[in-house]
């Protein structure tokens, strides 16, 4: 009976998400994984880094898949000029713009993987310090680490796991976290 019990709860959960916009992969009582599907179609040159900081979040995370081209809760386009940013449409579901420009001046895997990581939940921390992902440009355009932290890492599974406040969940533009190279913080 429990175990009837628990896939009725994981069906659940899984009919709840799949209205979010999420998917489960592999639904299980012991573990529910989430799969966020990301489409690299106007990515252009940058498809292969955007694999790259789904690997990373991937690897970084324990109940959370990013998964290339199976749908599209996430979408992510090269542009040119504006600035790259991240618009969460909801948690996990949103579109990254990734700016040529800025990546020709900073480490364009840590602004892909740091942009993915406001669809995931996080939110910009301007401190400076190149350990945080989520310090975006602050750190200066010579910090090139491309990995969250543990516990921005932590804060994305707890996300995911069902523990996420409203703000975690609604739709927000998160911009200028690339100053120009003339502005940067050194």
């Amino acid at each position: 009976m429990t175990s009837r019990l628990n896939r009725l709860a994981v069906a659940l959960l899984a009919t709840t998400l799949a209205t979010l916009g999420i998917t489960v992969a592999n639904p299980s009582p012991a573990s529910a994984a989430m799969t966020i599907c990301y489409n690299t179609s106007q990515a252009g040159s940058y498809a292969s880094v955007a694999n790259q900081a789904a690997s990373i979040w991937n690897n970084a995370t324990s109940n959370l898949t990013l998964s290339a081209n199976c749908g599209s809760n996430l979408r992510i386009y090269q542009i040119t000029g504006g600035g790259s940013y991240a618009q969460r449409t909801s948690l996990g579901n949103g579109r990254v713009y990734i700016d040529t420009q800025q990546a020709a001046q900073y480490s364009v895997l840590r602004i892909m993987t740091h942009e993915i990581g406001h669809i995931l939940g996080l939110p910009d921390n301007y401190n400076g310090n190149c350990a945080l992902l989520m310090s975006g440009g602050s750190a200066g355009t010579s910090c090139t680490n491309p990995y969250p932290s543990s516990a921005e890492a932590s804060r994305v599974s707890n996300l995911f796991a069902g523990t996420f406040s409203a703000s975690d969940r609604s739709a927000d533009i998160f911009r200028d976290s690339w100053p120009s190279a003339l502005t940067s913080v050194s």
